[in-house]
C-alpha cells in the first residue's frame, strides 16, 4: 500500500476553552510565514474553528471525525494532504478522550504525536501530574510535547517546564493576552468574518509563541492511501444549486460542498441577507448558521423571501439545518423576546433559550442508507408538521425529528455528505421521487 511521509501533530487539551485553537492557529500562522505549506483539519463537527484556521494558514480546512467520515475517508484525506504539504496539524476536540470517537482514537489509529495545550494559569507543579495522566490514561499513544497556555510569568512558565515528566518536550508557552484571545459567543468561537483584526491576532500569538518556545518541526508520520478508492456518481450534472452563505448561514462542512461538486452540481453562492432574489437554481441549500443575530434583515429583506417562497411552493428540493429550518418557519424570537416573522413555508414558531437545546453526533436510516451528522442548538421549536424520522444518539441523548413535505427536508440536523453520495443525489436531485427523499 502506497505511503506518504509528512511531519504531523493533534493538538489536544484537557477539557474544551483550554485554547486549542489558539495554539493550532499561532503555529500554522508561523509555519506559513516560514514558507512552509501547512494543512490544517479540525476534528469533530465544528464550523466555527475551521474558519479561523483557513485564516491562519491560507489553506481550506477540512474535518477529520472518525465517526461521521469513516476511517477509510478519513485515511484519504491525510494521504491526499501529506502528498503536498510541509506539516498537518489536527486541532482536537474538546478534551483528548472525550466523544463517542475522541481525539485519542484518532491520534492512536493514524500514529500522530501529540502536543497538548495546558491552561497553566492556576496551577504549577500539578501541571506536570497532568500532563503524565493525559499521557498515560491510555496506551499507544506518543505525546510529541507540550504548549502552555495563560502563562502569568517568565518564572511561572519555568515551574511548569521543570513540572514535566521526562521524555515530554516543553514546547513553549503563550501568556495571558487579550490582544491574542479568540472571542467567543453561544454557538462558540466569533466568525472570523467578523473579526475586523483577525490577522493582527493571529501574528501576535504566533510571535510570542515563537519567542517564548523553541519551535521545530515534529518527526515525519508515514500516511497510508486507502484501501478502497472512490468514484464519484456524476448523477448531479446539470443541476444547479443555490446555497446561501453569508454571516446568518455559514454553518456547512466543505466535504458536502466538495462532494456535490465532484458529482456534477453547479453551485450558487447567495446572501439571504443582502441579494434581492434567489439565483436560477434547480435546488437550495440552507444551512445553519445565526439567523437569531440579523432577524431583522432577514424579515426585512421581503423579495428574497418572496424568491424562497415561490422555489419551495414549486416543489423543488430544498435542504435545510438548524438555522436554515428556523428561517422557514413563520416566525423566530430572539432571547430578548423580539420576534419577527420569515418565510413560513414550514408551520411553526421558534424561540432562542439561554441554554443547549441540543448536542450530539446523530444518524437517521433513510431509504438509501443511513446519514450522520450533529446537533448543536440554543433554541427550541414548536413545529405543527408531522415528523417522517428521527435522527437517533449513537448511545444516549434526545433524538431530532425530520420533518419532510414533497421536497422539502428540514431538521436541526447538519448533515455530513462528504461519504453520501446517495443522500446528495435523493435531495437535490430534482427528478428523484418523494419516496426516496425521506
Amino acid at each position: 500500500m502506497p505511503t506518504r511521509s509528512c511531519p504531523a501533530l493533534l493538538i489536544s487539551a484537557p477539557a474544551s476553552h483550554s485554547g486549542k485553537t489558539t495554539v493550532t492557529a499561532a503555529l500554522a500562522r508561523y509555519w506559513t510565514k516560514q514558507g512552509k505549506q501547512v494543512r490544517v483539519f479540525k476534528t469533530g463537527p465544528d464550523f466555527l474553528d475551521p474558519m479561523l484556521l483557513e485564516r491562519a494558514s491560507g489553506l481550506p480546512v477540512h474535518q477529520l471525525d472518525l465517526w461521521m467520515m469513516g476511517e477509510d475517508n478519513c485515511r484519504r484525506r491525510l494521504a491526499e494532504a501529506a502528498q503536498e504539504a510541509d506539516l498537518i496539524l489536527i486541532e482536537g476536540v474538546m478534551g483528548l478522550y472525550d466523544g463517542h470517537t475522541s481525539s485519542a482514537d484518532i491520534a492512536r489509529l493514524f500514529a500522530i504525536p501529540l502536543l497538548l495545550v495546558i491552561d497553566g494559569s492556576a496551577m504549577a507543579q500539578t501541571f506536570g501530574a497532568l500532563v503524565y495522566g493525559l499521557a498515560h490514561y491510555q496506551p499507544d499513544l506518543q505525546v510529541f510535547g507540550v504548549v502552555a497556555n495563560r502563562v502569568n510569568s517568565a518564572g511561572h512558565a519555568r515551574y511548569l517546564q521543570h513540572s514535566l515528566p521526562e521524555g515530554i518536550h516543553f514546547c513553549g508557552y503563550l501568556p495571558s493576552n487579550e490582544a491574542i484571545t479568540l472571542p467567543e459567543r453561544h454557538l462558540g468561537l466569533v466568525q472570523a468574518a467578523e473579526l475586523s483584526d483577525l490577522d493582527a491576532r493571529l501574528d501576535l500569538a504566533a510571535e510570542q509563541l515563537a519567542s517564548h518556545g523553541a519551535l521545530q518541526l515534529p518527526p515525519p508520520c508515514e500516511f497510508s492511501d486507502p484501501i478502497s478508492h472512490k468514484v464519484w456518481d456524476e448523477g448531479l450534472n446539470g443541476v444547479t444549486i443555490a446555497v446561501a452563505r453569508d454571516a446568518a448561514f455559514s454553518f456547512i462542512y466543505r466535504d458536502n460542498l466538495q462532494t456535490l461538486q465532484q458529482m456534477g452540481a453547479q453551485l450558487s453562492f447567495f446572501s439571504p441577507l443582502s441579494d434581492a432574489a434567489l439565483p436560477e437554481a434547480d435546488a437550495l441549500y440552507l444551512p445553519g448558521g445565526y439567523p437569531e443575530l440579523y432577524l431583522d434583515a432577514l424579515a426585512d429583506n421581503q423579495t428574497m423571501l418572496q424568491s424562497i417562497r415561490a422555489h419551495v411552493r414549486a416543489d423543488k428540493p430544498t435542504v435545510a439545518e438548524c438555522g436554515g429550518m428556523l428561517y422557514l418557519l413563520n416566525g423566530l424570537t430572539d432571547q430578548a423576546g423580539h420576534r419577527r416573522e420569515l418565510l413560513g413555508v414550514l408551520p411553526g414558531e421558534a424561540l432562542m433559550e439561554p441554554h443547549l437545546g441540543g448536542l450530539g453526533v446523530l444518524s437517521a436510516p433513510f431509504p438509501f442508507g443511513e446519514v450522520r451528522g450533529h446537533t448543536f442548538h440554543f433554541s427550541s421549536s414548536q413545529i405543527r408538521a408531522e415528523a417522517t424520522l428521527e435522527a437517533a444518539h449513537p448511545v444516549h441523548g434526545k433524538p431530532e425529528p425530520i420533518y419532510q413535505q414533497g421536497r422539502l427536508l428540514a431538521s436541526y440536523v447538519h448533515w455530513y455528505l462528504g461519504e453520501q453520495p446517495e443522500a446528495c443525489l435523493a435531495w437535490f436531485k430534482p427528478t428523484c421521487s418523494d419516496d426516496v427523499v425521506a
